[in-house]
């Protein structure tokens, strides 16, 4: 069945609502605009762009409704054949209001410390995420290769970083979960860290998403 060329890559998106400190974040517009946005620039050989989510900016809260989230990807997997269904990643996008250049994030600490509480009120202080996997120390690894994906994003004109720290607050919390979800069913996972619309405007932002979903199907 396989000799009928490359697979397409599947690849899911999330964004986060508001939260404190930040009244509008740019992830949520990019996430709710992201299928228009494709569709009008021309679907890059090789994607089929699944689901775009936005999410609660909550940690323990919003448990449930990221794992059914992520469990999407699984059921909608099993359910194509093989024939006609490649490869899943999940793609998140957090905001860092500080940042004024994109960053691909390679890694995940299983560690909450939330500097403020998250939108449900829940603020832990050097907790583990997943107390199953060990200490605060403990990382995962995004098995996608972000030095090349870095690189490639470069070449095409935008500000962008690796980063090996996506802090320790929801954005650290939800790629922790990702990246143990993902590895446990056979995906990959990747989260990004985005400035405000005041440091990159939204056009910019909706072009390098873009970009991005096209990186990411041509590494297969």
């Amino acid at each position: 069945m396989g000799s009928e060329g490359p697979q397409a890559v599947t690849i899911h998106v999330t964004g986060f609502k508001k939260f404190h400190g930040v009244s509008e974040n740019p992830t949520e517009t990019i996430v709710s605009k992201l299928k228009d946005y494709v569709k009008k620039k021309g679907v890059p050989k090789g994607l089929i762009l699944g689901s775009c989510n936005v999410l609660d900016t909550a940690g323990q809260g919003a448990l449930i409704p990221l794992y059914q989230t992520l469990q999407s990807a699984i059921n909608n997997k099993e359910s194509d054949s093989s024939s006609t269904f490649g490869r899943v990643i999940w793609l998140h996008f957090g905001v860092n209001s500080g940042a004024t250049r994109f960053a691909i994030e390679k890694q995940a600490f299983n560690e909450a410390t939330f500097r403020c509480p998250d939108e449900l009120g829940w603020k832990p202080q050097k907790v583990p995420i997943i107390p199953a996997d060990g200490g605060i120390l403990r990382t995962r690894e995004t098995s996608l290769p972000v030095e090349e994906i870095t690189k490639t994003l470069a070449k095409m004109g935008y500000e962008v970083m690796t980063s090996d720290d996506a802090g320790r607050f929801v954005c650290n919390y939800v790629y922790y979960h990702s990246l143990r979800f993902t590895e446990q069913n056979g995906i990959k996972s990747l989260f990004v860290h985005v400035p405000l619309f005041l440091t990159i405007d939204e056009e910019t932002q909706m072009q390098f998403a873009a970009s991005l979903l096209e990186v990411l199907a041509s590494l297969y």
